[in-house]
């Protein structure tokens, strides 16, 4: 019961961690521009993100501009938008595996080592989701920091972090979390339940106590004794015919000896 509470706390978390990736690489706030020194007072605030360029005017009026080229943007942008595509569609993949592979599903029944192992690759296909979206957050994170502390740069070019590099962060490190309390629960699972083996590698269920005392047969014992008491009595009878020496002394005979005594 605890596997399978870990399992659902950890998809709903890296559900919420694939939806924040999302709306992060989509959205264009990622820097926005700086009201600093002379441009503390402005009717234009500058919006920049992974695919656009967005302009809000005090007037209300809000237009953004796609990116024309893609060879011709600087290669740390190239790389960010490579990292968040790769990191929402491993967070598609990771809730596909992991919806397959938890308890409270029916898919996969019957096979409880391989339905454990399929919820511990989409746990750890979570955490390389929220591993490759935090690289370009922290990465545009410490380019405005040292852009905004940089004298050599007019304060009109200079940006402020945006909303998206917040929610980024946020989002990577809720996939990471919720993929890391996946494969603690499949790890629970194999170690205490659905696929626990025990010694000499034959599966038990995990109720059955096992014990290794020698198992006897009493009817095998009762025989047993039967025919050495038979054997007795007849080795005695010879002896007491032997010391009459009579001739009516006969040889034992094995009319008493128990045959079913072997199983």
């Amino acid at each position: 019961m605890a596997s399978a509470a870990l399992e659902l706390m950890g998809f709903f978390l890296g559900l919420l961690g694939m939806l924040g990736t999302l709306v992060a690489t989509v959205l264009p706030y990622w820097q926005i521009s700086a009201h600093i020194g002379s441009n503390i007072v402005t009717v234009v605030a500058n919006m920049r993100g992974l695919w656009m360029e967005c302009v809000y005017q005090s007037t209300g009026a809000f237009q953004c501009e796609t990116y024309n080229s893609m060879l011709a943007l600087p290669s740390d942008l190239q790389a960010s938008r490579a990292l968040m595509v790769i990191s929402v569609v491993l967070s598609f993949l990771a809730v596909a595996m992991a919806a397959l592979g938890m308890q409270c599903t029916l898919c996969l029944e019957g096979s409880g080592a391989v339905k454990s192992r399929v919820a511990g690759t989409g746990g750890g296909l979570f955490l390389a989701a929220g591993f490759l979206s935090l690289i370009p957050v922290a990465w545009t994170t410490h380019e405005v920091v040292q852009t905004f502390y940089s004298p050599n740069i007019p304060a009109g070019m200079k940006y402020e972090l945006g909303e998206c590099l917040y929610l980024g962060l946020a989002s990577a490190l809720i996939s990471m979390l919720g993929g890391g309390m996946l494969s603690v629960s499949c790890w629970e699972e194999q170690e205490g339940g659905r696929g626990r083996r025990h010694g000499g590698g034959y599966p038990y269920p995990s109720g059955v106590r096992t014990t290794s005392q020698t198992y006897h047969n009493p009817t095998l014992q009762v025989n047993t004794a039967s025919r050495g008491q038979t054997l007795l009595r007849s080795t005695s009878g010879s002896s007491e015919a032997s010391a009459q020496g009579g001739p009516a002394a006969k040889k034992p005979t094995a009319a008493g000896y128990d045959i079913t005594g072997y199983v």
